[in-house]
């Protein structure tokens, strides 16, 4: 028996979560670990079992209580939303890092049900560099017996707010095991209530991670109960089938109630995890390139058929005619649409107007056209990044500032700038010296306007350039250390040019200097975008080639940079991420 220490950390938000800790009883080099995560309503006392019956000795061991649930504080069964939970996992394993020595790639997850898509969630959005992921039963999709509930519990939501549902699960349900069966009956910190907005986010998160797992690429093994009263078995299988996972294996237990990992006879399930993390323990960690994404692969594939126009007179054709027309109309009573069918969509004008957020048009009908148009879920999206910018930038400025060195911002393609002067040409977070840059002359001159509105002219300075061109951001004449390249990227698909762009600003960073960039590893319009909505580029249609967050990160480390932070919105649309200058040259 191992010996057990009960702590805690502080999660992102300051939330002090409960975790248990078994350290190893034998020396490995690496160290190395595995984490536990519970099902829903339950905490990391109920999976304390595998500790021993895995027999690891080698590795450490961790589990913890989810927010809401368990030792941890917080009201029971809830969360902010299901992505905070998922941010919990982020920062529980950035902990393990940082107080305990074990690298992200030296550790392998065991999750079972609601604690399975937490996890699936994290590897999809967040994309570590995880030696294995295990997922027993995911409660991809819960079976609720009622129809129409997720549709109903939307709309009480939206009427009611958050409010709490009972769960409708028996023990009895759940195992074989009469001991275990009982022992949840009696344990006071069995969680039998889950908010809707919980419940909801599990849906809307599941929903995505399955229809987009072959983003994944971390070794997984996925272990499938043949009679489980709880959740649904096709998405498990279409998740297992969609994954690139090089290395992944499925186990169907035959008569397996829900809870996989605390029925009765579960040795083979046991046994099967320990042989699957033995070897890839042993194994070195090899993450597939996504170098090439643009030339080949699901992404690639995907962009190709958006650019394809429908067939023509189809009714597919037909609908996006109308779809388009609408748009037009519209554009003679919003703003919003009128500036993106003048300007692009995709254009810093129309960046600027997302971020204003305020509903102009002609008259009361044409407001409420544009406010319509800017709850659009893909300009909340952007309205939430542009938040999560401003937190990184102002953490890589703590970050430069404790270590003694000047903030020196670049923006390679700043739009209005309104990043950079918002952020950083005011107040305590004032910069050293500003330098924005952008291709459009229009941006340049209404970027310069917004400079003498903000009194900046003493350390910012605006001048047309490209982006994509590496020489002449590398001869810039004074070295950033704090560069910015936000919601760019994502309008070009080819990662050569990403590559060139990326290789100029770190030529011109300094060692030690920070990198902000975004993604778009996932966007649930994007058909709508390519067949309805224009570009900056003469009128052209805005066709997208999403990269996975793997993708992002690895086109910024093979440029000189490793990734520290990382923020995503709660639709799992746009991420930010901060990165340091670790190489030269």
């Amino acid at each position: 028996m191992r010996v057990e220490q009960q702590l805690t950390f502080h999660s992102f938000d300051g939330q002090e979560l409960f975790y248990r800790y078994w350290p190893a009883t034998t020396g490995s080099t690496p160290a190395k670990a595995v984490v536990l995560l519970h099902r829903g309503h339950e905490h990391s006392g109920r999976v304390v079992h595998l500790v021993d019956e895995l027999d690891m000795p080698d590795a450490a061991v961790f589990a913890w209580d989810a927010r809401g649930n368990g030792r941890s504080p917080g009201v029971r069964g809830d969360a902010p939303g299901f992505d905070a939970l998922v941010r919990d996992l982020d920062r529980f394993i950035a902990l393990i890092g940082e107080q305990h020595g074990i690298a992200v790639e030296d550790i392998a997850i065991v999750a079972q049900s609601v604690g399975a898509v937490v996890a699936a969630t994290w590897v999809h959005d967040y994309a570590p560099p995880l030696r294995a992921l295990v997922l027993a039963s995911p409660a991809f999709k819960v079976k609720l017996y009622v129809p129409l509930a997720v549709p109903g519990l939307k709309l009480m939501q939206k009427l009611r707010g958050n409010f709490f549902v009972n769960s409708y699960v028996k023990p009895q349900w759940l195992t074989h095991d009469p001991a275990r069966v009982e022992s949840y009956r009696i344990d006071p910190l069995i969680t039998r209530p889950i908010s809707v907005r919980v419940l909801l986010g599990l849906y809307e998160a599941a929903e995505r991670v399955v229809g987009d797992a072959q983003a994944i690429t971390v070794p997984t093994q996925l272990l499938v109960s043949g009679s489980d009263f709880v959740v649904h078995r096709a998405p498990q299988d279409r998740f297992y089938e969609r994954l690139s996972s090089p290395v992944k294996e499925r186990h169907l237990l035959p008569g397996f109630f829900h809870d996989t990992l605390g029925e009765r006879d579960r040795a083979p399930a046991i046994a099967a995890i320990r042989r699957f993390l033995g070897e890839r323990f042993a194994a070195p960690l090899v993450r597939p390139s996504l170098r090439d994404a643009h030339r080949q692969g699901p992404t690639f594939n995907e962009a190709e058929v958006l650019a394809w126009p429908p067939q023509r007179n189809s009714l597919h054709d037909l609908y996006w005619r109308f779809t388009r027309a609408g748009l037009r109309f519209g554009g003679n009573l919003s703003e919003g649409i009128a500036l993106g069918l003048q300007t692009g969509f995709d254009s810093g004008s129309t960046l600027d107007y997302i971020y204003r957020n305020e509903a102009r048009g002609g008259g009361p009908l044409g407001r409420l056209v544009d406010r319509n148009y800017l709850d659009a879920i893909g300009w909340r999206g952007i309205r939430i990044r542009r938040s999560h910018v401003r937190e990184l930038l102002q953490s890589g400025a703590q970050r430069l500032r404790a270590e003694g060195l000047p903030v020196r911002v670049l923006d390679v393609a700043a739009g209005h700038g309104r990043y950079a002067l918002d952020d950083l040409a005011q107040g305590e977070q004032r910069a050293d010296a500003i330098q924005l840059r952008d291709f459009s002359p229009l941006n340049v001159e209404q970027g310069r306007a917004l400079i003498r509105q903000f009194k900046a002219d003493d350390i910012a300075t605006f001048e047309q350039g490209d982006a994509f061109d590496a020489p002449s951001l590398a001869a810039l004449p004074v070295a950033p250390t704090l560069s910015i390249v936000s919601g760019l990227y994502e309008l070009f698909a080819d990662n050569d040019a990403v590559s060139r762009s990326l290789q100029g600003i770190a030529a011109a960073m300094r060692d030690g200097g920070y990198l902000v960039y975004t993604g778009q590893p996932w966007h649930p319009q994007l058909e709508f975008i390519a067949r309805a909505l224009t570009s900056h580029r003469e009128g052209a249609a805005w066709v997208m080639r999403r990269r996975t967050q793997q993708e992002m990160d690895e086109l910024v480390r093979l440029a000189g940079f490793e990734k520290v932070e990382q923020r995503i919105d709660a639709f799992g649309i746009f991420t930010v991420s901060l990165a340091r200058r670790v190489t030269h040259g």
